[in-house]
């Protein structure tokens, strides 16, 4: 061998050896080892959260009314060491767990109410539950379960000192237009918060990095003066009259609202026989927006409706706001880091019986499913934030704390929520299996910002610049808590 080439084969072994020694000496993340404890720890427990899960999917409670459904949850967190606050905010069914002390704080968003009118049994064909009216349309009951998980497996990492700081678990009521944070936004719950995490049930694995839709809805009641509907017509003041006239009033209206503004509305009551004249009646409105400002003024013009439709029908008319929600201030920084985690817990395997499930659900869709194999998948990471197309009150959380969320396929792909597809599936082993991979997203998230105080200063210094110098005021003004709006 030549001078040449033995000076070309030792160059070529040292480099090796420093290439090796160099990997060796390759940073990890320090936080890996405890990401893999939690995901144990909830994996582990699979069985028993998703037993939670059922019991309050069979409840079905509708807002504030979910007290079973809270009792499960604080029982569960007490059981596992959490100091439960309940009551708090002035609602019985909300509640703060905490464990820990210290900075950071870190809080997780867990909700639990069902929908009226959805009952469904777990079965692939519309089929209600006898004598049940609500159903979890939503997957609250999958959202709180997993949200507890998490902070349970957070709190196995306190006790055992291999992270400090104090993680929260809020139990959160009345999502479904009770706008149940905005009152503990409200109390002042989440103000020593450094990072609230949530996550919401869906048909696919994603971080949420699309703002919702500002929301201000109210009850709109008129009472008129009851009389024979035949005999002695002239004599009533149709309340049905002015419900109907201020409706379509308010119809007459979208021509000349904003494009991306939304407005619904229910009859709640509208009288109980034909032949009499109704004296009071009842209309449920929403108003949605995606900035804040824009509702409130549409939804003064939705109230003039109202008077409008009183003084031509000679009735009286009075509201009461129900709700009230802000859009969502979305974070990058917190959004990013969310992303590797739910890439690391990977999507939703189906075995063949779910697959034949999933398939009849999908049958009875009027448009176009997509693949069902879209479940095992994680989406990139994409922010689009003026894609919302919702309402919820962690919008106003978003206004306190930095805030970042996600969702899982719980559902089959292409289930639109609020629907007896979403209802079935969610009482299965699908929406288990969803749930447990939001619970370690959660978790794993969660261990990232105790273990790099870098993340938590740059989505604050994110936070702030994207709150601006606005001054944070519930759109639902200072009403005390709808605890009977589903009544």
């Amino acid at each position: 061998m030549s001078a040449i080439h033995r000076s070309i084969s030792v160059l070529c072994i040292l480099f090796i050896a420093f290439t090796v020694s160099a990997q060796k000496k390759k940073p990890t993340d320090p936080a890996a080892k405890l990401k893999d404890e939690a995901v144990q720890d909830i994996q582990s427990k699979a069985a028993e959260y998703k037993k939670n899960a059922m019991e309050i999917w069979g409840f079905a409670e509708v807002g504030y009314k979910e007290v079973k459904s809270s009792a499960l949850h604080q029982q569960t967190l007490k059981d596992n060491g959490f100091t439960v606050e309940a009551g708090v905010a002035g609602i019985p069914t909300a509640f703060v767990a905490t464990y820990g002390s210290g900075k950071p704080v870190i809080g997780i968003l867990a909700e639990f109410d069902a929908l009226p009118g959805m009952s469904q049994e777990a079965v692939p064909e519309k089929k209600a539950v006898d004598g049940k009216n609500a159903g979890h349309a939503c997957g609250h009951h999958l959202f709180g379960t997993a949200a507890v998980a998490a902070g349970i497996a957070i709190k196995k990492l306190i006790a055992e000192k291999k992270i400090t700081g104090t993680v929260k678990v809020f139990g959160c009521p009345a999502e479904e237009g009770g706008s149940g944070k905005v009152y503990m936004v409200r109390a002042g719950l989440f103000n020593d918060a450094d990072a609230i995490i949530h996550w919401h049930p869906g048909d696919d694995n994603e971080v949420t990095m699309t703002s919702a839709l500002a929301n201000k809805s109210a009850k709109f009641r008129f009472k008129g003066i009851a009389a024979h509907a035949s005999g002695a017509p002239e004599k009533g003041r149709s309340s049905l009259d002015a419900v109907e006239a201020m409706d379509m009033m308010a119809n007459m209206m979208r021509e000349h609202m904003p494009q991306e503004a939304r407005l619904h509305y229910v009859i709640t009551n509208g009288g109980k026989a034909p032949n009499i004249v109704p004296d009071f009646a009842e209309v449920y409105y929403y108003v949605r927006h995606p900035k804040k400002e824009e509702v409130k003024a549409i939804f003064e013009r939705v109230v003039k409706a109202a008077q409008g439709a009183a003084l031509g029908t000679e009735t009286t008319m009075e509201y009461e706001i129900i709700g009230g929600t802000h859009d969502m201030l979305l974070n990058k920084t917190l959004g990013e880091v969310m992303q590797k985690n739910l890439d690391k817990a990977g999507g939703v395997d189906y075995t063949s019986e779910e697959i034949e499930f999933a398939k009849k659900i999908q049958s009875t869709f009027t448009f176009k499913a997509p693949a069902i194999e879209n479940a095992a998948k994680v989406k990139p990471f994409k922010s689009v934030p003026d894609a919302g197309g919702g309402s919820t009150d962690v919008g106003d959380v978003s206004y306190a704390v930095p805030t970042v969320g996600m969702s899982a396929a719980t559902w089959v792909p292409g289930t639109p929520a609020h629907s007896w597809q979403a209802v079935a599936a969610g009482g299965t082993d699908i929406g288990a299996k969803g749930m447990i991979v939001a619970a370690k997203t959660i978790a794993m998230t969660a261990i990232d910002l105790y273990t790099n105080s870098a993340i938590i200063t740059k989505a604050t210094e994110e936070f702030k610049s994207a709150k601006g110098d606005y001054k944070y005021e519930a759109l639902l003004g200072d009403r005390s808590p709808a605890l009977n709006y589903r009544d």
